[in-house]
């Protein structure tokens, strides 16, 4: 059973923020997408970001439809990805590439620090209760 109805209104928000960016990721931001794309990554930018933006969508999907058996390992799943994708997010800085209105290294810098949020956003919303 979820702790409370606030665990339970946190999972369904991260779910629906991953799946509008998944979509964002095939259609409407993919080009922003990109900027975060680390050179070293061996196959195209495009494709990375479409890749990553089913992987999104299926996660968000997850997150919201998973029975309570399975809650606690989605959610270390999706906080998996947000580790994963975290390199993007570095390179985005170290690049100095525009997007998603990060147009400064300031900018850049502050959303390094948003990733862990993420990632205990999916660990507290998905825990099980003790």
């Amino acid at each position: 059973m979820e702790k409370s109805c606030i665990q339970k209104i946190a999972r369904y928000g991260l779910g629906a923020f991953l799946m509008v960016a998944g979509i964002g990721h095939l259609t409407f931001a993919r080009k922003e997408f990109q900027a975060q794309v680390p050179d070293w990554v061996p196959i195209s930018k495009d494709d990375t970001v479409v890749y990553s933006g089913f992987a999104e969508i299926a996660l968000g999907g997850a997150l919201i439809l998973a029975n309570a058996k399975h809650r606690a390992t989605v959610g270390k799943i999706a906080a998996a990805f947000f580790v994963a994708v975290f390199p993007g997010n570095i390179a985005q800085y170290t690049a100095h590439r525009d997007g998603f209105g990060l147009d400064s290294d300031g900018k850049r810098l502050a959303r390094l620090f948003f990733q862990p949020v993420l990632v205990a956003w999916a660990l507290k919303s998905t825990s099980k209760r003790k």
